[in-house]
């Protein structure tokens, strides 16, 4: 297994894996778009705010601190605020984060949005 950080890029050897993020914005919503591919997991992590998640592609399994479940894209997911969740792509994925934020600097806002 594969782990992609929240840096969004996993060294596997001397390769580095992007996921070709796009940060898209709107009044007051921030969309974090992401490719996963086959065999890799985004780490586990947490966020300050309940938010919303897209699969818009692909199959994954969602590992939380109380549950495991597979989905195939289409889907819509919620997040709660402050629990664990990792994202394994059984297929490459394309996945959205969906958060309520006024923060536009792509530099700053995973520090906003992902707990410590």
């Amino acid at each position: 297994m594969k782990v992609i950080s929240e840096l969004h890029k996993v060294m596997k050897g001397t390769f580095e894996v992007d996921l070709g993020i796009v940060h898209n914005f709107s009044d007051g919503l921030y969309a974090k778009q992401m490719f996963v591919p086959k065999g890799y997991v985004v780490g586990t992590h947490a966020h300050t705010f309940s938010h919303l998640s897209i699969l818009a592609k692909g199959k994954v399994i969602v590992r939380t601190d109380d549950s495991v479940a597979e989905y195939t894209a289409p889907a819509c997911l919620e997040i709660k605020e402050g629990i664990h969740h990792a994202i394994e792509a059984l297929e490459d994925t394309v996945w959205f984060c969906i958060h309520a934020t006024d923060e536009t600097d792509i530099n700053k806002i995973d520090e906003i949005l992902i707990e410590a």
